[in-house]
């Protein structure tokens, strides 16, 4: 369908310190859950030879995600073996931030541009219900504040559920414009089978703005900052703060994606929605080279025609579509 391929996120584990409602529920992923064994999780130097045989095919950014990106070993290593083959890659990182405190440093040092914190209340007791963990709020915030120091650029992800934190837009918003950084609001998605995903649950981003602008004024919508950006971009004038809108639910954009995606398991995902993955892990481990991995990746993103939220009422709707901690989101 013409889409360039632009966008590499990379899940660098499939476990969480987070049991957050909507992407790994307690009840499924209880004690007895089975995660990937060792031997399964992709290496640091099969990602590098992943992210190497792309760029040439237009590669610009890559995003480390998880499961908690964090809470694997010496993750500041991989960040800076990315980095070392090309300086000019975009090279940034989702996390919850609760460790991200005291590895900030390194991973400034080995070459990171840009950090997202997901947080979604600012309600001690609700973020902990949300989370269902005991980590509190400040502990992220700890995390947001060192990012800034550091110098690293820093954004806020907040997931809406309707009848959950839509009282918690405006605390975001404040604290947003305390901590001078953007902060992106995404619609509930159907990711994974696990979630127990609702239409009514889903809080619009017209709904979204709806609410900030009763309380701090106008918003007026601006330019994508660059080509196949997922979040539309709003501004709020009398802070001149941006403000994004991640809408796959009530907007889709796939006519614009340009992001693949590779599972903790080594998988080539060219949806976040797929119900199935290329495995690009034994295909290195059978060892493909780098022009190999290059041509299998160029001929599957040519023949991709997925377009998942565009369909999602159609007949042809994934029913089993691939757990958002297993494809990173």
């Amino acid at each position: 369908m013409g889409r360039p391929l632009r966008d590499l996120r990379i899940s660098v584990t499939d476990r969480c310190n987070f049991r957050c409602t909507y992407c790994m529920p307690k009840e499924h992923f209880d004690s007895n859950y089975e995660f990937l064994p060792k031997g399964q999780i992709i290496s640091y130097e099969e990602i590098v030879l992943i992210v190497k045989s792309m760029l040439p095919l237009g590669l610009s950014k890559v995003r480390i995600t998880g499961g908690e990106p964090l809470l694997r070993k010496d993750i500041s290593k991989l960040v800076s073996m990315i980095r070392n083959l090309d300086e000019s890659l975009d090279i940034a990182m989702t996390t919850n931030g609760v460790l991200l405190k005291n590895k900030i440093n390194s991973l400034k040092e080995s070459g990171l541009d840009r950090v997202t914190i997901s947080l979604d209340s600012l309600d001690d007791e609700l973020f902990k219900e949300m989370t269902d963990s005991k980590f509190g709020v400040n502990q992220v915030l700890e995390g947001i504040k060192t990012a800034i120091d550091a110098g690293l650029k820093v954004k806020i992800n907040s997931v809406i559920e309707k009848n959950k934190n839509e009282n918690q837009i405006n605390k975001l918003i404040e604290t947003s414009i305390e901590y001078n950084i953007p902060v992106r609001f995404i619609e509930f998605m159907d990711v994974g089978t696990t979630n127990s995903w609702k239409l009514d649950s889903v809080v619009t981003g017209k709904e979204i703005r709806e609410i900030i602008q009763k309380e701090f004024g106008p918003l007026t919508k601006t330019k994508p900052n660059y080509y196949g950006e997922v979040a539309k971009q709003w501004k709020l004038a009398r802070y001149d703060l941006d403000i994004g809108f991640i809408e796959s639910i009530s907007s889709p954009f796939c006519g614009s994606c340009t992001r693949a995606r590779i599972s903790s398991n080594g998988k080539l995902f060219t949806c976040l929605f797929s119900e199935q993955g290329h495995d690009l892990l034994s295909m290195i481990r059978m060892e493909a080279t780098e022009e190999d991995l290059s041509t299998i990746i160029s001929d599957i993103w040519n023949k991709r025609k997925d377009r998942y939220s565009e369909e999602r009422n159609s007949e042809k709707q994934i029913h089993r579509p691939v757990e958002m901690s297993y494809i990173g989101g």
